[in-house]
């Protein structure tokens, strides 16, 4: 005991004198013509040290523990720079200077292993799009980045929700294969997923299992969302866009420091509506008229130089008059395009309302991340949905049943610890504590009219009532290390142990129009358990400061689950299926050439799936049967290219392709097994192809008044929809453009996307109901900057 007294005040001595040991830095931020850049962003990443540059470019951080960091400096009009220094002494003064954007390729910085880092210093296949690669690109929802990261694809069902898939991992139900986080909150599944794109700093996307450090479902990648936070600048923005179709969308915002150095207010909202790509030949109305309103608001309070305490909430409110406009069948919605034929028509009401709460302290010894998020989504149709996509009155949806019924609830806590960013040992590491609870109760209608005979009903005139209550819940602990042998090789190694807990209760009930209900499933529910391991180990070597190589070895794996009850007997639920694993194994180079004009990544990989979950869509319930039927192998190659060729003409090329077969998939049909080995898997285009070309030029020499003129090409090959390969979308192009005026503080520009007005099925069903990507839009953007 005196033993442990002892080392206990050593410990604290040693740890106090380091904390003593504190020094400061200031310096000169000038431009290439040695001319003072005022309002520059200057931050040690990993810590709460930041500042901006005054008229004369000056800027100074004090108080510093003494140790290595990575000054980061950012300004409009010029390139990212990052520079390694070293704070000892009492005082250090550093002169930096920025390159124009249009001369040098920006040095991106990340987060994509839970620390900020230099996106070509990383050892994982990373796609970045910073906020000017948003406008750039006009992406406005999440699906808008399919073609652009290279071997992902991302597709609306019909009801305004993603389902995205990464190297031939799909998703095919409400658990993702690839997970979305925004501002560090897992969307946990697609019932409290905000696909809307709105005020963005950064979109990270990670290629390949992540399940080391996201755990849960990144089977095939992590897409990162970061919004833009408030800090001692006050700026913001308000912008009105106006397109065909009636389009209209108006936002505004605002980042003020309520409190100089300590309280910091963001605000941030849009309003989104249009007319609806859809007319009803039923009534001959428009069918999908809807809009919707995304709120952000953050609160930050900086409590000292090491405690940060930050509050986000986000609220997405949906309506929408005409969900799941999807034609009978892939020959219908290519002859006779953007029409559909639906007796039974309804309005959706989406409210989803996301908080969290997250508090971070940088110190000399160890870094501490905690999280707390909730997640809520109340859905529903105020109608009856038509469930057989055709004039008859044949199957309708009823989930209406009151507040207490389809309303998700999400919660989670995450504890992070990890190494100083001053830290001098060759030893970086990070590990934490991950849990979560949800409650999903489902209750959901279908009810069979007076043509319930056409879909093989024995009778008209009623409906099954199916109550499905989701509880469940699971921890994580996780580890990673990077130790950097010498300054040319390094290695990662990381480790995650996940246990999930899932409860399943149901009860079904058959009711007559205008008769009593009777049980047909008397309450019951099933448990499972379900645990898994996910290594990862990645060997890295620098060759020089801009060449790197790294290979890798991960697993990844998505959860399993318990199926629900649906109207059809011969799908009996509770049936537990079990988490499907992958081993991914992938090599890579990045490299910075040109004096940093040209960046180029390439990447090979190879992903094999053991326990594939395999989905049946159960109609016309929409219930989801998943079960364990086969194993898959992906492999494929990716290429970026960014590059600056000559002063204000930017070229961005990426390049994937994947071949995705299953190795050994044996599906139900019509009570007989089916063998699809050697098929395509769904979801996945064989190639994804974009090539964006952009040139500025420039008016004066501010840097701050261009002309700007951009062209998009984006090619996807061929892939299908269905298991049995029988509903198929041949490849084809996409093009897109983009031109207008940036002055100083204000933006007006004309766009048009699928110019050609290409008709191609962007989303289908197993079944054959199948909806089409958006036809060609037009519209001008109007924005001011203040």
């Amino acid at each position: 005991m005196k033993k442990l007294l002892l080392l206990f005040f050593t410990l604290a001595i040693y740890c106090q004198a380091i904390a003593q040991n504190r020094s400061s830095i200031s310096g000169v931020v000038n431009n290439a013509n040695s001319q003072p850049v005022a309002g520059a962003s200057v931050a040690l990443l990993n810590t709460n040290y930041s500042t901006v540059t005054n008229a004369k470019g000056e800027f100074a951080i004090n108080n510093i523990p003494q140790g290595t960091y990575t000054l980061h400096i950012t300004s409009k009009a010029y390139a990212e720079r990052s520079q390694v220094i070293s704070v000892s002494g009492k005082g250090q003064l550093f002169n930096i200077n920025l390159q124009d954007a249009g001369k040098q390729l920006d040095e991106v910085v990340i987060t994509a292993q839970k620390r900020e880092e230099q996106l070509q210093q990383v050892p994982v296949s990373v796609s970045t799009l910073s906020a000017n690669d948003v406008q750039a690109y006009h992406l406005q929802n999440l699906k808008d980045i399919t073609g652009i990261v290279p071997n992902l694809y991302s597709a609306g069902p019909g009801d305004n929700r993603n389902v995205t898939g990464l190297r031939g991992i799909a998703t095919t139900s409400y658990d993702p294969a690839v997970v979305t986080y925004i501002d560090g909150i897992n969307q946990f599944s697609l019932d409290t997923y905000i696909p809307q794109l709105f005020d963005v700093e950064r979109i990270e996307v990670l290629r390949g299992p992540q399940g080391t450090l996201y755990g849960r479902n990144a089977l095939g990648g992590v897409i990162n969302v970061i919004t833009k936070k408030p800090s001692n600048q006050t700026s913001g923005f308000a912008e009105a866009e106006f397109g065909n179709y009636g389009e209209q969308r108006y936002s505004l915002g605002l980042r003020a420091p309520l409190i100089k150095d300590k309280l910091f207010l963001g605000v941030a909202g849009v309003y989104s509506g249009f007319n609806g790509f859809y007319t009803n030949e039923f009534n001959n109305t428009k069918f999908d008229k809807q809009h919707y309103f995304l709120g952000n608001y953050y609160l930050k309070f900086l409590a000292n130089e090491k405690l940060t305490f930050t509050l986000n909430v986000k609220n997405y409110e949906n309506r929408n008059n005409g969900p799941f406009t999807l034609a009978g069948n892939p020959a219908d919605a290519i002859s006779n395009p953007f029409k559909v034929d639906q007796n039974a028509t309804t309005k959706i009401i989406d409210n989803i309302f996301n908080a969290s709460l997250s508090a971070n302290y940088a110190g000399s010894g160890f870094n501490f991340t905690s999280v707390t998020s909730y997640q809520k989504n109340y859905r529903y149709y105020t109608t009856p949905i038509d469930g057989d996509f055709s004039p008859i009155d044949a199957v309708s949806l009823i989930n209406n049943y009151g507040s207490n019924w389809n309303d998700v609830k999400v919660g989670t806590q995450e504890f992070r610890f990890s190494s100083p960013a001053s830290s001098l040992s060759p030893l970086k590491w990070t590990a934490g504590l991950y849990g979560f609870y949800r409650s999903a109760p489902t209750k959901t209608g279908t009810h069979f009219g007076a043509d319930a005979a056409a879909v093989g009903a024995p009778f008209p005139d009623f409906t099954s009532i199916n109550t499905n209550i989701e509880h469940n819940y699971g921890f994580a602990a996780f580890g990673q290390v990077v130790y950097t042998i010498n300054p040319q090789w390094d290695i990662t190694a990381g480790l995650r142990y996940d246990l999930e807990h899932k409860k399943e209760e149901v009860k079904g009930e058959f009711q007559p129009d205008g008769g009593d209900i009777m049980v047909t499933q008397a309450d019951t529910s099933s448990k499972a358990n379900f645990k898994a391991f996910t290594p990862k180990l990645t060997v890295a070597y620098h060759v020089s400061e801009n060449n790197n190589l790294f290979a890798s070895y991960s697993r990844g794996f998505r959860a399993g689950g318990i199926s629900q009850l649906g109207s059809d007997p011969s799908q009996p639920p509770l049936y537990a299926y079990k988490p499907e694993y992958s081993d991914n194994y992938e090599i890579g180079s990045k490299n910075t050439l040109f004096n940093k004009r040209v960046r180029l990544n390439i990447a090979a990989f190879y992903t094999f799936v053991n326990n594939a979950q395999v989905p049946t869509l159960v109609l016309p319930d929409a219930i989801t049967v998943t079960k364990n039927a086969g194993k898959l192998q992906s492999k494929g190659i990716e290429a970026e290219i960014a590059a600056t060729l000559f002063k204000g003409l930017d070229v961005d090329y990426n390049f994937g392709y994947t071949h995705a077969r299953y190795k050994d998939l044996l599906v139900a049909s019509n009570g007989n097994a089916v063998n699809l080995q050697g098929n395509h898997q769904v979801y996945t285009p064989e190639v994804t192809s974009m090539l964006a070309l952009q040139y500025a030029y420039e008016l004066d020499n501010t840097h701050t008044t261009r002309l700007v003129a951009r062209g998009e090409w984006r090619y996807l090959g061929k892939q299908y929809f269905d298991l049995a390969n029988q509903i198929e979308q041949k490849a084809y192009n996409i093009f897109n453009a983009r031109a207008g005026v940036s002055l100083k503080n204000y933006e007006v520009f004309v766009w048009g996307h699928n110019l050609a007005n290409k008709t191609y099925i962007d989303y289908a069903y197993d079944f054959g109901a199948t909806h089409l990507g958006n036809p060609r839009t037009y519209g001008v953007t109007l924005r001011a900057n203040f």
